[in-house]
């Protein structure tokens, strides 16, 4: 490597770089959301909402906002490359195709959120659990320690959102699925108490 890149203000002005790129998809995902949320408020008749759709809604919201906070901890830990940067990018594209299903520009065909909601949930469950299998990878490259310093839970989280995930596609049960959407943001928002309140 070159000296004046691996010179510690070089490094740093590297990651502003890259957190440039995953700032705007943040940023996009986010708008999205936003968008949609008083969409949803200023057209209660003609959309008919879904409060399972909407909890679901909510936790993508908070997944942004918590990728753009843990993704700090890469500025000082990781060495970086073009295939990690393509990687981290990718895992931040993939959050955006989930608000993107979550909310699409029309209900058109669609009698409301929970019919739409359940003729995408093979979609949206499938990009969920692809999402937690790249956050455990995006966790790895971190480095063995930062990864160990969760403890089997970070792995057991994975492993239980996945298989969660994989009978949310294949069931339209409106209990599972009332259940997995509130259980899924409580747990979420406990995660990141007790392990991402300060970086």
């Amino acid at each position: 490597m070159d000296p004046a890149i691996s010179h510690p203000d070089s490094l740093s002005n590297l990651f502003l770089h890259v957190r440039v790129l995953l700032g705007m998809v943040v940023g996009l995902g986010l708008t999205h959301l936003i968008r949609h949320f008083a969409r949803a408020i200023d057209r209660p008749m003609r959309e008919r909402g879904y409060w399972v759709h909407m909890v679901w809604a909510i936790s993508m919201f908070v997944y942004l906002l918590h990728f753009w906070w843990w993704e700090f901890r890469l500025a000082d830990t990781v060495h970086w490359t073009f295939m990690l940067y393509l990687a981290v990018a990718l895992y931040a594209l993939l959050l955006y195709l989930l608000c993107a299903i979550i909310f699409p520009d029309n209900l058109e065909g669609h009698t409301g959120y929970e019919e739409y909601f359940y003729s995408r949930r093979k979609w949206f469950f499938s990009l969920l659990a692809l999402a937690y299998m790249a956050d455990l990878g995006d966790t790895w490259i971190k480095g063995r320690q930062y990864f160990d310093s969760f403890g089997p839970e970070l792995e057991l989280r994975c492993v239980a959102y996945v298989a969660l995930c994989l009978v949310a596609i294949v069931t339209s049960n409106r209990r599972f699925h009332a259940f997995f959407a509130v259980a899924s943001l409580a747990y979420q928002l406990s995660w990141i108490v007790r392990q991402f309140e300060t970086l």
